[in-house]
Order: structure tokens, then C-alpha cells, then sequence
């Protein structure tokens, strides 16, 4: 799949003369597109970026329009259940997020456990 996303880049300076490139897509402050870019039909992290009009200029990269099969016959068969399957995109989302709140509350809950441990310790072993 092929999108585009258009983003601002203001390119700053500081009185060390030190350049910084701030990245900003709907006027919200973001990474470059090239850290951590996702497609967003399909969510997979294994993305390319051009510069504006690459693209148009080189029509060859542009893959083909694939081709959908023929529609299944809409009439269901005895005994079949109907199933309304979840689009993979949003499960590759859903398990994504899945994952960073999971690895959030680990460490909010390693931490919190070693705090209590060094109370614990604390309260049954004074030091004098």
C-alpha cells in the first residue's frame, strides 16, 4: 500500500549553534516520519519514506491495483455459523497496544513491589 502524509519540519538552532529538525504532522509535535512509521491498513512497521513527488516521478514504484476475487456466494449453507471476522489491521493494532500497556504496568508493578519490599524491610529490620 501506498499513502502519503504531509509533515512540517522546522530546522532550529540554538546560540551553541547546535541544529535541531522538529517534526510536526497535524500540528501536533512528532517523530520523523522515518522512526517508528506504520502502515496504517495493515499496521506493519516495515515501511519506506520518499520526499514529496517522488512518487510522481517515478511511476514504476507505484505496485499495481491487486485485483479482488469474485464475491463468495452470499447464501449460507445449513448448518453454517456467521462470523464477522475482525479486519487484521486493527487486531495488529489491538495487540500493539496490548503490548506497550502490558509492559507500562510491569514496570509500574516492579516498581511498586520494590518499594513495598524495602518498607517491609525497613519495618521488620530497624537498623539502630
Amino acid at each position: 500500500m501506498i499513502w502519503e502524509e504531509d509533515y512540517v519540519v522546522r530546522h532550529l538552532s540554538d546560540s551553541h549553534g547546535n541544529d535541531v529538525d522538529v517534526w510536526f504532522h497535524a500540528e501536533l509535535h512528532v517523530q520523523p516520519p522515518w522512526s517508528g512509521a506504520r502502515c496504517p491498513a495493515c499496521g506493519d512497521f516495515g515501511v519506506k519514506t520518499f520526499p514529496r513527488g517522488y512518487l510522481s516521478r517515478h511511476p514504476e514504484i507505484r505496485p499495481p491495483v491487486p485485483v479482488r476475487p469474485a464475491a463468495p456466494d452470499p447464501a449460507p449453507v445449513a448448518g453454517d455459523v456467521e462470523v464477522t471476522p475482525v479486519p487484521v489491521p486493527r487486531q495488529r493494532a489491538l495487540i500493539s497496544q496490548l503490548r506497550t500497556h502490558a509492559l507500562l504496568y510491569t514496570v509500574i508493578g516492579l516498581s511498586i513491589l520494590l518499594f513495598a519490599s524495602f518498607e517491609v524491610l525497613r519495618v521488620t529490620h530497624p537498623v539502630h
